[in-house]
């Protein structure tokens, strides 16, 4: 008798406790009884009704949900491949569960199919500067889409922007060309500037229209040198005649009305 008094007795308290449900401050739990929905316990003590009731605890924390690197391609034709990660958090239990059969692969094939759409609509410039504004929009975007999911997507953030190599080297080559582009147009003005000064400086003097001829002739040979040093510039060759006719406008730029041409009289050159 006391054996079987002390088998009901465990018996009793299995029970008990199994009925006994403790849900932790910041998740939620839904259960199950017999298959279907039967309500939602909140956090504290619980009582639910053991063999019968499933129950199935969820947090409400922020989750962080990892994409792994997409292939997209730009509106510029550019293949490039987007890592991704993704702050939601559930808000509603019962859609979580029944809205969506799987509700993390869900989310995150949703994210690969509006990563890429909205990939495709900016070019590589837009994709590296302005990570951003796609962030903002992919967060709205997805929050709508998963509203019905019981879900809020917090925010979307564009870790990285992987190119491949031939991609990246031949970005490297264009920004090295662009640089060196700049770099020549800023000589050059200089140049001119200098040669305006000396053109002035020299209004009325003697011989001033062979000096000025031997130093743009100078400038224009070390130019034509320093061009063909760079892997990312290509030669200009100018018409020789040319030079003439640039000192001519240089030499007569600052006219005055009475048509004296600066000091240097009817001096032309041929």
């Amino acid at each position: 008798m006391l054996e079987l008094a002390g088998a009901f007795i465990l018996i009793v308290v299995g029970y008990l406790l199994g009925a006994v449900k403790v849900i932790e401050q910041g998740d939620t739990a839904i259960v199950q009884r017999l298959g279907r929905a039967k309500r939602v316990l909140e956090p504290g003590l619980n009582i639910v009704i053991p063999f019968l009731d499933t129950v199935l605890v969820e947090t409400l924390r922020e989750q962080l949900l990892e994409i792994d690197p997409q292939n997209a391609i730009t509106s510029d034709s550019v293949p490039i491949r987007v890592d991704t990660v993704v702050f939601w958090q559930i808000r509603d239990i019962q859609l979580a569960y029944y809205a969506v059969e799987d509700l993390e692969e869900s989310l995150r094939q949703l994210v690969f199919t509006s990563l890429r759409n909205e990939i495709g609509q900016l070019t590589l410039e837009d994709v590296v500067s302005k990570r951003n504004v796609i962030n903002q929009a992919l967060s709205e975007e997805l929050d709508k889409a998963t509203k019905n999911w019981g879900v809020k997507v917090i925010r979307v953030e564009v870790q990285d922007i992987i190119l491949s190599d031939t991609i990246r080297d031949s970005l490297e080559r264009q920004q090295a060309a662009e640089s060196e582009r700049k770099a020549t147009l800023a000589r050059t003005s200089a140049t001119v500037e200098s040669i305006q000064q000396l053109a002035r400086a020299l209004q009325g003097q003697a011989n001033s229209e062979e000096v000025l001829r031997y130093l743009i002739a100078r400038d224009f040979v070390s130019a034509n040198l320093e061009l063909g040093k760079s892997d990312n510039s290509k030669i200009l060759f100018m018409n020789p005649g040319a030079i003439n006719e640039a000192l001519t406008d240089l030499l007569h730029q600052d006219s005055p009305p009475d048509g004296s041409q600066n000091g240097l009289g009817d001096t032309s050159i041929n």
